[in-house]
């Protein structure tokens, strides 16, 4: 049980748990059972309190976002419609990217590894990081080509600014591309536990 105090009495809510995942339409959902039955209820969602009595779905929105819904659906869409556009106008450029990478590649790699690549780096141009990853793999290779130490290759990835996900990759790229990746790999994880 929850209580608030107002001005002239307390107030005593039963607490709602809510389940991971559930949406801020879902909480209030689930509250608006407990209006209609004149009881009062509340509920924690990103750390915001909402309550049967005093919120609805834009009151609600305004205080986990800052926004009300329609505020925060206009945003969305906005967001979406510019990762569209942005996805649109990469995919216009791809052929040229490929080019240059398979160029810049073949600069930096042992030749055994030219045909490898070449199948690469359209994949990676079309996948996600639109390619990010084949620019920090041949940053690291370059430097590991160039029998610099390990602490500093893995300086360099840490500098990288990686996910978790786009680490993984840049490692498995370094491996698979790289005759000191193996060792390069092993290195991190080493330091890593």
């Amino acid at each position: 049980m929850g209580k608030i105090i107002t001005k002239n009495m307390e107030k005593i809510y039963k607490k709602i748990e809510l389940n991971a995942g559930d949406s801020i339409e879902t909480a209030i959902n689930c509250l608006s059972k407990f209006k209609e039955g004149n009881e009062l209820a509340y509920c924690t969602f990103n750390g915001e309190n909402l309550y049967s009595d005093i919120d609805n779905l834009n009151s609600a929105y305004k205080k986990i976002t800052g926004k009300t819904k329609s505020e925060f659906d206009k945003e969305i869409t906005k967001i979406n419609l510019d990762y569209e556009k942005r996805k649109l106008k990469h995919k216009k450029v791809i052929e040229k990217l490929t080019k240059k990478w398979i160029e810049k590649g073949k600069s930096i790699l042992d030749e055994k590894y030219h045909e490898k690549w070449v199948k690469c780096v359209p994949i990676r141009l079309n996948d996600l990081y639109e390619g990010m990853e084949l620019s920090a793999t041949l940053e690291i290779i370059k430097k590991l080509n160039s029998g610099c130490d390990l602490s500093l290759a893995k300086k360099l990835i840490e500098k990288q600014n990686h996910s978790g996900m786009s680490f993984a990759l840049v490692c498995s790229m370094v491996k698979a591309f790289c005759d000191r990746g193996s060792e390069f790999v092993d290195y991190i994880q080493l330091k890593i536990k």
